[in-house]
């Protein structure tokens, strides 16, 4: 899109559009990957186990195409939510998106996800969650509009099972996050990443 020299430049803060505005926004939803139970460890402090640790990049590869690169990362501030980002960010080129790391999101529900949804810049066109089940697996539920599956089973496989690792993609149009509300969105991509034992 053509930018005048004297236009701030897009970002999280950036200016929002105009009333009206009918944006394209992509919402994509990351649960961690999976994490391991050591003794002793308080929930919000388990790392990644070994799979955790091979899938966590497979899925920053899923999220390398140009068109799924967040604007904004939402990040659960548990650990184990926290090392998959990073490893899935650090398999990804160009710049890095800035990244929250938002208490709220630790064991959320719908209701709380949506609130931190709902408070995101209007600028942002692509957001991405990292968190946990089952809430994440809810949203996305919640969000789709059964009648507009565009991958055709998509929906039914995140209804059966949102596994660690899983990625889906929501897209929908809109002048602001606020009015990211049920049954609105498309669900138009999913993946479960997975890295080979021996990488």
């Amino acid at each position: 899109m053509h930018r005048a020299p004297d236009d701030p430049p897009p970002g999280p803060d950036g200016p929002a559009p105009a009333t009206g505005d009918r944006t394209p926004r992509r919402l994509l939803v990351l649960r961690h990957a999976k994490s391991a139970w050591p003794p002793g460890v308080p929930d919000h402090e388990r790392p990644l186990g070994p799979r955790g640790l091979r899938d966590a990049p497979a899925a920053g590869d899923a999220l390398a195409a140009p068109d799924r690169r967040p604007d904004l990362v939402l990040c659960s501030t548990a650990v184990r939510a926290r090392r998959t980002w990073d490893l899935a960010a650090a398999r990804r080129t160009g710049t890095s998106a800035p990244v929250r790391h938002d208490p709220r999101l630790y064991a959320a529900d719908v209701p709380d996800l949506l609130a931190v949804v709902h408070e995101t810049p209007a600028a942002v066109g692509t957001l991405l969650l990292v968190g946990h089940n089952p809430g994440l697996q809810d949203l996305v539920l919640t969000l789709a509009d059964p009648d507009r599956d565009a991958t055709g089973d998509g929906l039914a496989a995140v209804r059966e099972k949102f596994p660690t690792s899983a990625v889906a993609e929501l897209t929908w149009d809109g002048p602001g996050w606020p009015d990211l509300t049920p049954g609105t969105a498309r669900l138009t991509w999913t993946a479960v990443p997975r890295g080979r034992e021996d990488a």
